[in-house]
C-alpha cells in the first residue's frame, strides 16, 4: 500500500524550477563580465595584459617582431594607422609606439578601441603599461592626434613552449563608435532666441 500524495510535492518541483530560471538568467547576465574578466587575466584569446605600475624588472633574451594593425567600424569618420607597421622588440624591453587619428567629420565624434594580439597564446605575454584603448576618446571636427602605446613582452615568454615558433606578434585594434557627444554650442545656439 503507497502512502497518500501530498499537495506539497507539486509546489516544490514548481519552485526547484523557478529557482534554476532565476539562476539561469542570473548567469546569462553574469557571463559577459566573467569572461572579459577571465580573458584579462589569462590572456585567453589574445587579450593582452596590463601592468599599470610600469616596466618589467628583467629583460630577456628575444627579440620578436612586433606588427601593427588599425581598423575603424564604418559608421566611424575616423582615418586610424600606425606610424609604423612593424619594429622588433626584446622581450622585457619597454616599447612605445604611436598610432595617427584623424576626425574626417564637421562634428566631434568619440570612439572606443577593442583589441587583441595574435597569435592568441601570445596574449598572456604582451603587456600594456599605458594605451589610449583603455578609455573613451574624442576628436572635434577634423582634429588629428597621436596617441602613444606602452608595452613589452613579458620574458617568461622565452619559457613558454607553445611561444618557442612564435617569430611575430600582431597588435590589432578595431575602433567603434561610442554614444555621439552633444554639441553643446549647437545647443546652445538653438536655446537663443532670434531678435
Amino acid at each position: 500500500m503507497s502512502a497518500p500524495r501530498t499537495g506539497r510535492r507539486p509546489y516544490m518541483i514548481a519552485t526547484a524550477l523557478a529557482l534554476g530560471a532565476a539562476g539561469m538568467l542570473a548567469l546569462t547576465f553574469a557571463s559577459v563580465p566573467l569572461y572579459r574578466a577571465f580573458c584579462a587575466a589569462t590572456g585567453f584569446g589574445g587579450t593582452p595584459q596590463t601592468n599599470l605600475g610600469g616596466a618589467p624588472t628583467e629583460q630577456g633574451a628575444r627579440t620578436l617582431s612586433v606588427r601593427f594593425d588599425a581598423n575603424v567600424a564604418r559608421d566611424l569618420p575616423w582615418r586610424f594607422e600606425p606610424e609604423v607597421a612593424k619594429i622588433a622588440v626584446r622581450t622585457g624591453e619597454p616599447t612605445t609606439v604611436y598610432y595617427k587619428v584623424v576626425n574626417l567629420s564637421d562634428r566631434e565624434t568619440s570612439g572606443q578601441a577593442a583589441y587583441n594580439v595574435n597569435p592568441g597564446q601570445a596574449g598572456a605575454f604582451f603587456v600594456k603599461i599605458a594605451c589610449f584603448c583603455f578609455e573613451e576618446q574624442r576628436l572635434g571636427p577634423h582634429e588629428a592626434a597621436e596617441w602613444p602605446v606602452v608595452f613589452y613582452l613579458d620574458p617568461a615568454l622565452e619559457r613558454e613552449a607553445g611561444m618557442r615558433r612564435v617569430e611575430e606578434i600582431t597588435l590589432s585594434y578595431s575602433f567603434f563608435a561610442t554614444k555621439t557627444p552633444t554639441d553643446s554650442k549647437t545647443s546652445e545656439a538653438a536655446a537663443k532666441p532670434k531678435t
